[in-house]
């Protein structure tokens, strides 16, 4: 059997239906279909539940307006009188702003089911056996228990020659209440009913040809890859690689399943295999990526040589401040590290960092370097190959681009380094010609 899973722009109108529902009909195993809100429905609902709490009818009556718009069925007056209850409230809890959001799901699955017909039955993640812990907003599967469930549950249907459409993205608590599942949450929801399942694939299907070698907004040759492993396809999507979150490939890396990413417009491109073996090649570098909007902080001082717990001083200060660290690079000398942090959060990381570690003369300073960007290089095969990185920088060089900062793993499966924002782009072109 296999599981295929449609994102927003493959559910959004009946064109976009249709051309997912023949996609499903003509698959010649069994297949379960796991389906996302209509494109931008998600968000609609979550203006129009901060509507509601805040007493803005006349916002709130707008956005309600908009998703009737784009769906029929009775449950539309159950959202009305959700929101009608928060409204009421004068409040919006994490658990009532799950619920309002399960509505874009369980609104889609019922009108793709019945684009495919009578052989199709809609369930929500709860019925269909997706149980959860209590984490609102960004709830985790309880693996085992789900496991049971689905087979327990999906697995009649296929055998009674049924196509189960399951909504992605929510599940519910062992008491019943509804949960999602946050970003990627479509995705890992398909790919935990694949593994519980035992598929031989899950195809998730959305208006992407697949995973670029490079973003091609910045390198508009980059063209799909035609297969990763499981092991590139995390570092890519960490990141930033369209097309899947991290999360939703923990299940699959587990059961070995592949996963295809697939046009659901172009269905006879091939899209990108994740499987779990990389694909062989005379290239060493699979992709090159550039994460926008960071900045650089370095921690620097004599008296940090030699001394035991600084670096977990450090990160603990980060974590504290609610940063979160996207590359690290520490010299042996142990008189500094730098650390990489998204720039929202530099204002909060710099004041905790001075407060606990430069005013009490654990550390001397701390530098700032505000325009920046982190350029990934990734590629299975850069393991034990040499030269890899005597090419890779003397490409970035030839390019007039300064490298501020370097990183690499012990795994050798990627290589980070610091540049101006304002060179980031060159430099991913000067590696893209080098390698791909």
């Amino acid at each position: 059997m296999k599981v295929l899973k449609f994102g927003g722009t493959s559910v959004a109108t009946p064109e976009a239906r249709r051309a997912s529902a023949n996609l499903v009909r003509t698959q010649k195993e069994p297949v379960v279909a796991v389906v996302s809100a209509h494109d931008g429905v998600t968000e609609l609902l979550d203006e129009a539940a901060r509507a509601a709490a805040a007493g803005n009818r006349r916002r709130l009556a707008r956005h309600v307006a908009e998703v009737r718009a784009r769906h029929d069925g009775p449950l539309l007056d159950e959202l009305e009188r959700v929101l009608a209850g928060l409204a009421a409230l004068g409040e919006l809890t994490p658990r009532s702003r799950d619920l309002v959001l399960s509505f874009g799901e369980r609104l889609s699955a019922p009108m793709f089911a019945a684009d495919l017909g009578s052989s199709a039955v809609a369930l929500d993640g709860g019925a269909a056996g997706i149980v959860t812990d209590e984490q609102w907003g960004e709830a985790s599967p309880l693996r085992e228990v789900t496991r049971h469930e689905l087979r327990q549950r999906v697995a009649p249907l296929l055998e009674q020659g049924r196509i189960p459409v399951v909504t992605g993205f929510i599940g519910v608590t062992q008491h019943g209440a509804l949960t999602t599942l946050g970003r990627g949450g479509s995705d890992f929801t398909a790919t935990l009913v694949g593994a519980a399942l035992g598929a031989g694939e899950v195809w998730l299907c959305s208006d992407a040809d697949g995973l670029r070698a490079a973003d091609p907004r910045i390198v508009a040759e980059a063209a799909p890859l035609p297969e990763i492993s499981f092991a590139e396809a995390m570092e890519m999507v960490q990141f930033g690689a369209k097309g899947i979150h991290p999360r939703a490939l923990e299940p699959a890396v587990e059961s070995g399943i592949p996963v295809r990413i697939l046009n659901t417009f172009r269905p006879d491109v091939p899209g990108t295999r994740i499987g779990p073996v990389a694909a062989s090649g005379p290239g060493a570098v699979r992709s090159v990526h550039l994460v926008r909007d960071v900045s650089l902080l370095t921690v620097a001082g004599a008296a940090m040589v030699g001394r035991r717990g600084t670096a977990a001083r450090i990160f603990e200060t980060v974590a504290s401040a609610g940063g979160n660290v996207r590359m690290i690079s520490q010299s042996v000398s142990e008189s500094g590290i730098s650390i990489a942090v998204s720039r929202r959060d530099l204002e909060a990381v710099r004041a905790a960092l001075e407060g606990a570690l430069v005013r009490p003369g654990l550390v001397r300073q701390i530098q700032i370097e505000d325009e920046v960007g982190i350029v990934a290089v990734v590629g299975e095969a850069m393991r034990g190959t040499p030269g890899i990185a005597a090419r890779l920088f003397g490409a970035v060089a030839r390019a007039g681009v300064n490298v501020v900062a370097i990183a690499q793993g012990s795994s050798e499966l990627s290589i980070s380094f610091i540049v101006e924002t304002a060179r980031g782009e060159d430099a991913v072109r000067a590696v893209y010609s080098e390698f791909l």
